[in-house]
């Protein structure tokens, strides 16, 4: 019988902690996906409403922060979204640590702190974003259906309405990040 994966000699299990690991244990139905997934887009979007004031304040072009200043106020709202969502779901908000989110976050501080030029980092900032918008898009896909099948189809329009926020966020990103003059940044 196989056990639990294994890393270098250590159960990945016993890694994660006690509560992570019963929580990840007792995800069998449609109903705990569910609720596992919007837990986990809820601590994600919080943690979003802290970085996107850093990236704000990390630019230097005034497009590129006004761009980030109006995702944020859009992720105020999508929060409170999530937690009407909650609210139809019967459950109180709660957070699952977003371990994607947070990862990406850690990626985008460890480039900052090697302290590249600014024009490098305005174009570091635009694709980080990009990155982070993606994992978003991908997480409301993916909450969508489970609504759907749930019956729940006010707390799915709720879920789309935070979909099309952030596809009209990457698509703005992307447009920034392709008309960003690139002769700023040495090619060498």
């Amino acid at each position: 019988m196989l056990g639990p994966p294994a890393v270098a000699g250590v159960s990945l299990f016993h890694t994660l902690g006690e509560a992570v690991r019963d929580r990840l244990m007792s995800v069998d139905t449609i109903h705990d996906l569910f609720e596992h997934g919007l837990e986990d887009i809820y601590h994600a979007e919080h943690e979003l409403l802290d970085a996107l004031s850093e990236l704000e304040s990390n630019t230097e072009r005034e497009e590129i922060a006004e761009a980030f200043a109006e995702h944020r106020e859009e992720t105020e709202e999508q929060i409170n979204r999530l937690e009407e969502v909650f609210e139809m779901f019967g459950e109180p908000p709660e957070k699952e640590e977003c371990e994607g989110i947070k990862g990406l976050i850690e990626e985008y501080e460890g480039f900052a702190s090697m302290d590249p030029s600014q024009e490098v980092m305005d174009f570091h900032s635009m694709a980080a974003a990009e990155k982070t918008e993606h994992y978003e898009i991908a997480a409301y896909g993916n909450l969508i259906p489970l609504a759907d099948q749930l019956g729940m189809d006010d707390a799915a329009d709720l879920l789309e309405e935070n979909l099309r926020e952030e596809q009209a966020a990457l698509d703005e990103l992307t447009e920034l990040t392709e008309s960003y003059e690139m002769d700023a940044i040495p090619a060498e």
